[in-house]
């Protein structure tokens, strides 16, 4: 153990972009910072994402207009912030008719449009998918459509940007250290850390701590915090396939499937497009998350619904998968259901010191 531990004013647990968004935050305030992340900066959810920077025009229908209108307002700021790692696209809504009513695609799309403070980006037009080219790789029977704008990130790139503009503000980022325990001691926080390749422990010491754990984030408060309330933390799965280039044009789609979901196909990596994604509950380490042949079989059976040549198990050479963290006292919804906006609990009762813990979020706010 180290003789004299530092002391900061904060200390975070967990390196995704959560973590290294308030690392980033709290040092450029000023404030002394120390984050540990017991993997790599950015290898659990944060880098298992869809690439996407947007609104979440599906949340409309669960009247999630605050979070919508917030995410959508931060898709520019972030576009200008980073323009080398998040850049536009143009996604396709094909009309398809035994499902949600034109007007409402229509409807859904002003508001997308409208609510965020849009200024450079494009807006929303109608598309004749019998003569436009992103009409090509679709069957026949979808003739129009309307055509939407939203951004890629790099994801994993943006989680490392922001530990790597924290710590140039002052921040200490350890990664590979994991939280063996953090307890209330002499007014700080007294955080025990394990480097996992040495296997050496170090202590720090804060006057604030932050669980920015992710999807550990209720393992963390009932193993290294020895919290005994649970939170009601709803860990959700969602999977990505990727396939070889399904056509040769820019432009993304948006797909409705029968049960209600939605789930992108984009351009991926010059050579591949991305399918995605899944929405199911999920049970077990977030570490050991992959992607069933179930939701392989489901992501290839729903584009091949829309694409002329359709998309088979066969053809699948890589898949990803990632846990959401959300906050959801109501289990009897169905995932897709379940808010992604973010829920912030405070411990800080008078004299002690303060513990944060972050709950749900998207990779855009």
């Amino acid at each position: 153990m180290d003789a004299s531990p530092p002391i900061f004013d904060l200390a975070i647990i967990g390196g995704g972009i959560n973590g290294c968004g308030i690392a980033r935050d709290a040092a450029g305030r000023g404030w002394s910072v120390c984050l540990c992340e017991q993997n790599d900066l950015g290898s659990g959810t944060s880098s298992a994402s869809t690439k996407l920077i947007h609104g979440g025009l599906r949340y409309l229908e669960h009247y999630e207009f605050r979070l919508v209108r917030e995410a959508l307002m931060e898709r520019e700021v972030l576009w200008s912030i980073a323009p080398h790692i998040i850049w536009p696209l143009r996604f396709v809504l094909p009309y398809h008719a035994r499902l949600r009513p034109r007007w409402v695609l229509r409807l859904g799309l002003f508001l997308y449009d409208h609510i965020g403070g849009r200024r450079k980006l494009p807006k929303t037009r109608v598309v004749d998918l019998t003569r436009d080219i992103t009409g090509h790789p679709l069957k026949p029977e979808f003739t129009s459509g309307f055509e939407y704008s939203d951004c890629w990130v790099e994801d994993s790139r943006l989680v490392v940007l922001n530990a790597m503009a924290a710590a140039e503000l002052g921040a200490r980022i350890l990664p590979r250290r994991r939280c063996l325990s953090a307890e209330r001691q002499g007014g700080l926080w007294r955080v025990v850390l394990e480097d996992e390749q040495t296997g050496q422990s170090t202590t720090v010491h804060a006057r604030a701590l932050v669980n920015a754990a992710g999807p550990w984030v209720g393992d963390v408060a009932q193993t290294a915090l020895q919290q005994n309330e649970r939170a009601p933390l709803r860990l959700v799965q969602g999977s990505h396939i990727v396939v070889p280039k399904l056509y040769d044009h820019s432009g993304c789609y948006i797909f409705q499937n029968g049960d209600n979901r939605i789930f992108f196909v984009i351009p991926y990596e010059r050579d591949f497009t991305l399918i995605g994604t899944t929405d199911q509950d999920y049970r077990g380490d977030p570490g050991t998350v992959h992607a069933s042949a179930d939701e392989v079989a489901y992501l290839c059976r729903s584009a091949s619904a829309y694409l002329r040549v359709p998309v088979t198990p066969e053809r699948v050479v890589w898949t990803y998968s990632g846990v959401r963290p959300l906050y959801d006292e109501s289990s009897d919804t169905e995932a897709q259901a379940a808010t992604r906006d973010y829920v912030l609990k405070l411990d800080a009762a008078h004299g002690i010191p303060p513990l944060l813990s972050v709950f749900g979020g998207k990779i855009t706010t």
